[in-house]
């Protein structure tokens, strides 16, 4: 895939949008896309994609834990998403005696269903338009606080008015950097358990080796439940709430597909910058994703030593060193395209243009723009460098819980004694979300190495960092003997030794503990702002807002969509394939097949290993309902949808809004895409249903869950 050749695509804002290309408001199908759609493929009606008054798809779609996508397949409230989506409660809900992670768990019945803590869906409600009211509020004349004070407290309004009395969730939104706003009905679900989950070894094959590549053979689903009271309406856990009875679950198809059929997904992004400048993107490339790359791959050395050493470590730790190794392949492989693609170059020549069409404008509103902009980037690249380095150094768990823990602990000792009885509960739940699973070997070597890469590669770094490494040439072993002092003498070092002191607290002892100096230090620094940076701010925010409303007056008649920002969005397109691929042993590079994944299979391999069942179902051909039309089994399929980070577990829907597979990833080629759009390059990843369902039902014999589902054969 990597060989061929690609045409990218100037900037989304100077050529037509692409059939394929966009992260669409529901609101607005009917009015921007419904047409296209019905061309490539769809049969339903907007109406029954998304109604208010009605059900419709919409009410299907949930978001996941914050920062997935999940949907409801079930009129028993059966939730599917991703595995990696799901990696974390999985994880959390594991012990050596029950490793569900590496070796899976399958619920019988409703009460072996395991409840994890703080995981909630979100159903979305309704949204509507409130451009015109928020904008009201403010004037060219306002500063930029002065702007957001004002929304803000329109917001408030607005959000009061349609929470119907805290039933709901009610979110306002900026679009186009504050050219439009839209508000967001959400309802909460807070007891979802975890029903089934495969192996890690199909859940998680590939590792990150596979990671954001093809051909993929991944099997990356896992099952949970939303309960409710017996009203249906969202309860905190409780043995006496039942499963929900949902406004609408998707349908399932089995029947398959082929190349060129329509496909949409409904989900979650979470961000594009896509309207993101030159500037903007020489930063990244240049300064802000090394940095992001070196301190992620720093952590990940450091952490992967322990976790190879003790099984508890590693379920303790599999949720944060997968998300640090995720992020760390997404910025090396967006420094590569972006640099190979010569984006910045395209958005330049797109900003001359607009540059001179500025120019012959009757009023002078957008002359300064790009300059200003310009002008921002190049005062912020060293910081933007800075700050990477510092934010995975804080998220060294240890970096931090004396921050949370210290502020929260003065506020408790300053109180009376019947406010302090009031804040202890809270406190000490904090106390024990914070240090469980805290393993303090990893955390001190993993703080001492983020230490020493911040001090030597960092500007202007933290005072207190910067006095020891100038003390100590910067010196790597100078670096772990100081942190292994300041632990040692700290009342943070482990929840036992803070309790102790909160049995007989002293706040000046609290405010000489050098840990908690380390924490406040580094926090500080990361907050810091000076005022020309602040006024830099300021001027980047309003050139921004202007840019793109300018760019827009530009090109009056083409359809735009806002840039992803975690608000529930529809993307269509349809299965594609690439060029034979000799690593495929598919007919067409569209999918792969079970016979991939057993040619990738290498025993006792983290990444490539497998489950003895599967490879027996394999070599028995043991597929059952599941397999295609042509004899093989189905794992994993390509379509050119454009989606983002939050679309993972997202469901790929056919032209009939039923079910055909669950999307989990992007090619790495199209590493740019959340910058500019390619549909050369484009390619959502995603598990074939009848994969999950195979697995479900052969492989482990959870018959009863494939009873649940509306199957469509």
């Amino acid at each position: 895939m990597k060989k061929l050749f690609f045409c990218l695509l100037l900037a989304t804002f100077i050529l037509p949008v692409k059939a394929n290309e966009g992260m669409w408001f529901l609101m607005h199908i009917e009015r921007l896309n419904y047409v296209d759609m019905q061309k490539m493929g769809l049969q339903l009606t907007p109406e029954e994609i998304y109604s208010i008054n009605n059900h419709s798809l919409k009410d299907a779609i949930v978001q996941f834990g914050g920062g997935c996508t999940a949907e409801i397949i079930s009129d028993k409230g059966l939730v599917l998403t991703n595995h990696h989506c799901g990696y974390g409660n999985i994880a959390e809900l594991s012990t050596e005696e029950n490793d569900y992670l590496n070796n899976g768990f399958w619920a019988k019945n409703h009460k072996e269903e395991l409840k994890p803590d703080n995981l909630s869906v979100r159903f979305f409600v309704r949204m509507d338009d409130v451009s015109k009211r928020m904008l009201a509020q403010v004037n060219d004349q306002m500063s930029e606080d002065e702007r957001e004070a004002a929304l803000n407290k329109e917001m408030a309004k607005i959000q009061e008015e349609n929470s119907e009395d805290g039933k709901y969730t009610v979110s306002v939104k900026s679009f186009y950097s504050g050219n439009e706003f839209y508000y967001f009905v959400y309802q909460d679900y807070n007891d979802v358990r975890l029903v089934g989950t495969p192996p890690k070894d199909i859940g998680k094959f590939g590792g990150d080796t596979d990671n954001w590549e093809w051909p993929r053979h991944t099997g990356d689903f896992a099952l949970f439940r939303v309960y409710a009271d017996e009203d249906g309406n969202p309860a905190e856990y409780s043995e006496d709430n039942v499963p929900l009875n949902p406004k609408y679950h998707l349908p399932t198809s089995i029947r398959g597909f082929e190349e060129n059929d329509f496909a949409m997904i409904l989900g979650y992004p979470g961000r594009t910058n896509r309207w993101m400048p030159a500037g903007g993107i020489e930063q990244n490339v240049e300064y802000a994703y090394p940095a992001w790359v070196e301190a992620s791959k720093t952590s990940m050395d450091v952490m992967k030593k322990y976790m190879d050493e003790k099984p508890q470590v590693n379920l303790d730790y599999a949720s944060s060193y997968a998300g640090i190794a995720n992020y760390w392949k997404n910025r090396q492989g967006m420094i590569d395209a972006l640099k190979q693609h010569k984006t910045a170059k395209s958005k330049r020549k797109a900003e001359k243009k607009f540059k001179k069409w500025a120019k012959k404008q009757k009023t002078d509103k957008y002359q300064e723009v790009m300059p200003v902009i310009n002008k921002y980037y190049e005062r912020t690249n060293e910081s933007s460098e800075h700050r990477n380095y510092l934010s995975l150094l804080l998220r060294t768990r240890i970096a931090t819980v004396p921050y949370r823990l210290g502020k929260t602990t003065e506020y408790y000792l300053t109180q009376n004694e019947a406010k302090q009885a009031e804040i202890l509960p809270e406190l000490e739940k904090e106390i024990s979300n914070l240090y469980d699973g805290l393993y303090l070997p990893l955390e001190k070597d993993v703080l001492a190495s983020q230490l020493h890469l911040y001090a030597k590669k960092a500007n202007d770094i933290a005072p207190m960092v910067k006095e020891v490494a100038d003390n100590n040439d910067n010196d790597a072993d100078a670096w772990q003997k100081y942190v292994d002092d300041v632990l040692e003498n700290s009342i943070f070092k482990s929840e036992e030794t803070f309790r102790a002191f909160l049995n007989n607290p002293d706040i000046e002892e609290l405010n000489n503990d050098p840990m908690y100096a380390l924490s406040n230090d580094l926090l500080t620094r990361y907050r810091a702002k000076s005022e020309e940076v602040k006024e830099w701010d300021d001027k980047y925010q309003k050139a921004f807002r202007l840019m793109i409303e300018g760019m827009r007056e530009q090109n009056p008649n083409e359809k735009y969509y806002p840039d992803a920002n975690s608000t529930l969005r529809l993307t269509y397109g349809k299965v594609v394939a690439l060029p034979k691929d000799p690593s495929n042993d598919a007919r067409e590079n569209y999918y792969t097949t079970l016979k991939g994944t057993v040619a990738k299979y290498q025993p006792g391999d983290e990444e490539f290993d497998m489950p003895k069942k599967l490879i027996d179902l394999y070599e028995s051909r043991d597929f059952g309902q599941y397999a295609d039309k042509d004899g093989y089994l189905p794992v994993n399929f390509l379509t050119d949808n454009d989606i983002t980070g939050g679309n993972s577990g997202s469901p790929v829907l056919n032209g009939k809004g039923e079910l055909i597979g669950l999307a989990f990833d992007g090619n790495i080629e199209a590493m740019a895409g959340d910058v500019i759009f390619d549909d050369e390059l484009q390619r959502t990843i995603s598990v074939d249903i009848r994969y999950v369902l195979f697995l479900i039902d052969k492989y482990a014999g959870a018959t009863h869950l494939i009873d649940e589902l509306t199957l469509v054969k």
